[in-house]
């Protein structure tokens, strides 16, 4: 929904776009958002990622005012969204349909929300045009929605949301209904988009190597809360417990009971002990988990004693399995090895990373 110019003060200056504190929001006993705290800047592109159920689009939909919180606070631009409708507020909305006015044309879409608030022809065209062109849809504004395919359709709803010059873009999986090579360029698209226009962009979705290739901060999230909030690197590279090393990209997550602390934790494990970093806070006979990710392990002569349990070709590279006194590790080879056959894996313990279990 468009906001009306005067409905909210001017944008902040301070680098910090938006504010949560407390958000909590129930349906019946089931608690969607569980006390989160939340702060958003200023033009970056912010993903909240998690599974199905976790909250995230909860959190959209009360930013954007289609949701009242039961309880906490929204702060954007220095001014608390409680009570404020939805048509007020400097936000704008792209959601997984589109919800494109099939009678309408792409001109006509999106003009809708100029054309509502009784602006001039001149100014209509003049801002639908440079929407328009953002997108690369110029050409297309006398056809209408069924004319275009699903990844046109989503740059109309891009066009028309941005055209009110919101401060906050909120995006609700809106390239999940396209194919897999379009989703790809369109992502590029996206983030090109984002910071040519220098808003603020908060998207949602459940599929990572989305998330990391859109974004600049990461909000992971289970259960209502927010797990990790990071840039994506450090998600992937240093998860905060044990479910976000397991969610995001593939892990061998081996338990285990920390051994040292010092400079580099260790911990003893059904593979021995490893020494590597690890998450802040951890102290000697505490319970946690040892997080070892393909690229960390490689073949080598003085390694582990492991047995090759399967193979699986990726195109470029294959997908080991092999099998340490009971625990799978992953890695990658150029060259397919034998399912049975006995090989020593080395653990890169500058890159494997002791977390959490909770």
């Amino acid at each position: 929904m468009a906001t009306t110019p005067d409905a909210v003060d001017a944008p902040s200056r301070s680098g910090l776009l938006l504010s949560a504190r407390g958000l909590t929001k129930n349906y019946g006993r089931d608690r969607a958002v569980d006390s989160v705290d939340l702060d958003i800047p200023e033009r970056a592109f912010t993903t909240f990622l998690g599974p199905s159920g976790c909250g995230k689009t909860t959190i959209l939909r009360m930013i954007a005012g289609f949701e009242t919180p039961d309880a906490g606070s929204i702060v954007l631009d220095g001014r608390s969204l409680a009570g404020v409708p939805p048509e007020r507020r400097p936000v704008n909305t792209v959601f997984q349909s589109y919800a494109l006015f099939p009678h309408l044309t792409v001109f006509g879409n999106v003009a809708f929300s100029l054309t509502l608030r009784r602006h001039s022809n001149v100014d209509v065209a003049a801002r639908v045009k440079r929407a328009l062109d953002a997108v690369h849809m110029t050409e297309f504004g006398d056809r209408y929605p069924h004319q275009l395919s699903g990844g046109q359709q989503q740059r109309v709803a891009v066009a028309r949301a941005i055209i009110a010059e919101p401060h906050l873009l909120l995006l609700d999986e809106p390239l999940s209904a396209l194919d897999k090579k379009m989703r790809g360029h369109l992502q590029i698209e996206l983030k090109d988009l984002q910071r040519r226009l220098g808003i603020a962009f908060v998207y949602v979705t459940h599929d990572q190597e989305e998330a990391f290739a859109l974004s600049d901060i990461v909000v992971v999230m289970n259960k209502g809360r927010v797990v990790q909030k990071a840039a994506p690197l450090t998600i992937y590279a240093r998860p905060a417990n044990a479910f976000v090393a397991d969610f995001i990209g593939a892990a061998t997550l081996i338990p285990g009971t920390i051994v040292d602390n010092g400079v580099a934790s260790a911990i003893d494990t059904a593979i021995g002990i490893v020494q590597c970093p690890a998450v802040e806070g951890l102290a000697i006979g505490d319970k946690a988990v040892l997080a070892i990710r393909p690229e960390h392990v490689r073949i080598g002569v003085d390694g582990l004693n492991a047995t090759i349990r399967h193979v699986v070709f990726k195109g470029d590279r294959y997908l080991i399995e092999a099998e340490v006194n009971g625990i799978v590790l992953q890695f990658m080879a150029d060259d397919p090895l034998t399912p049975g056959a006995n090989v020593g894996l080395v653990v890169d313990q500058e890159r494997a990373f002791i977390t959490r279990i909770d």
